[in-house]
């Protein structure tokens, strides 16, 4: 029996890796001499680093940055100084886990310490960045990130802004002169896999602002502050990544990365199964099952983020994939629609959230040996 297991986070539960470890464990249970090979994976989101770091030889490195409130702290990014390239994690210095819920308010927190990542990293030799979304706690169209590079947002009266949410709708001029002269020869690549525009009602405010915090009002609020950037930036620049699919990721800060430091968007999904030399597991031997898995699957799980990318790839070669998730939320005949053998929900429906939470690597373990071995009865 050969298995390729290439699983994403449960969030707020177990890693990628731990997800793994579970996997493997519950697997041998079942075929004891099974051959197991694994990626850690990642769509750009939360686990980007871990996922980054065990896939190519690259050096953390710690700096003093800000979290969304502007309070100090100190975050790391990684480096491969051969390759000259940079791997930055949004969520490290932006991310909606460093805020108690009390504190979240996309008004009021801005993206200005990845920026300084950014800054850091160019600075430090990099000429090219690959930014990891997801799992932010902003909404500043990229504000924070482009003030840690040097411009500087102005309102009518030419004072300087502070890079937050809650400003946008006073921007009115643009001010590049301060900008990092490193910035005009990197290559930066936004790397992630949703597919919303910056503004309307697939937007980054309409879809994620509820998520970090804010109320109706804020809402609309950051969605006519997102446009104002949008237009100043036009007539800046003269041009707009504001329609591009994917512009909305992380409360706009795509498209602050498209806009003011000219980054392309790169699909995470297959951003990291290149990396990882994915396809190198499969070519030239045959592989019998294909295990992926994520925290919770809907619909949106499986039309863009890592499971899509995982089903792809068991298509490509011809592998049956099996999905594992801590909460299932789709009707039961889109399952092979969608190109899995199954998926396994492994919450136990009988006891809180919570303990499913706390006890998701036993959990997981018991599902795929249970699962397994009806398969094994079956054939």
């Amino acid at each position: 029996m050969r298995i390729v297991l290439i699983p994403d986070k449960f969030k707020g539960s177990l890693t990628a890796a731990e997800v793994i470890s579970s996997l493997t464990s519950g697997i041998k249970q079942v075929y004891p001499h099974a051959e197991i090979s694994s990626v850690t994976a990642s769509d750009g989101g939360d686990g980007f680093l871990q996922a980054v770091s065990t896939a190519v030889p690259v050096e953390e490195v710690i700096i003093p940055s800000v979290d969304p409130l502007g309070r100090t702290l100190q975050a790391r990014y990684l480096l491969s100084r051969e390759q000259h390239t940079a791997f930055v994690e949004l969520a490290e210095c932006s991310g909606l886990v460093l805020l108690n819920p009390s504190e979240r308010d996309p008004t009021r927190t801005t993206t200005l310490g990845t920026g300084l990542q950014i800054r850091h990293a160019l600075e430090n030799g990099a000429k090219r960045i690959y930014v990891g979304l997801g799992g932010s706690a902003t909404n500043d169209g990229g504000l924070g990130i482009a003030h840690g590079l040097g411009f500087r947002f102005k309102d009518g009266s030419g004072t300087v802004l502070n890079p937050t949410g809650g400003e946008l709708n006073k921007i009115r001029s643009i001010d590049r002169e301060g900008v990092i002269k490193e910035l005009q020869q990197a290559e930066v690549m936004a790397v992630n896999d949703v597919q919303n525009p910056l503004l309307g009602p697939q937007g980054a405010a309409a879809v994620y602002a509820s998520q970090k915090g804010a109320d109706a009002d804020q809402i609309q609020s950051l969605e006519n502050g997102l446009r104002n950037l949008e237009q100043v930036a036009r007539k800046t620049f003269g041009n707009s990544t504001a329609h591009l699919p994917g512009a909305g990721a992380a409360g706009g800060a795509a498209y602050g990365l498209g806009t003011f430091l000219n980054a392309t968007f790169v699909k995470g999904v297959e951003f990291m199964l290149r990396l990882t030399r994915a396809d190198s597991l499969f070519e030239g031997r045959k592989t019998d099952l294909l295990i992926t898995g994520e925290g919770a699957i809907d619909e949106q799980t499986l039309q863009g983020k890592l499971i899509h990318g995982v089903v792809e790839l068991g298509k490509k070669y011809e592998v049956p994939v099996l999905a594992v998730c801590g909460k299932l939320d789709l009707e039961a005949g889109k399952v092979q629609q969608y190109g899995l053998e199954a998926i396994l929900e492994i919450r136990d429906t009988s006891k809180p959230v919570s303990y499913s939470m706390e006890h998701g690597a036993e959990l997981v373990k018991k599902s795929i040996q249970e699962y397994l071995q009806q398969r094994r009865e079956a054939e």
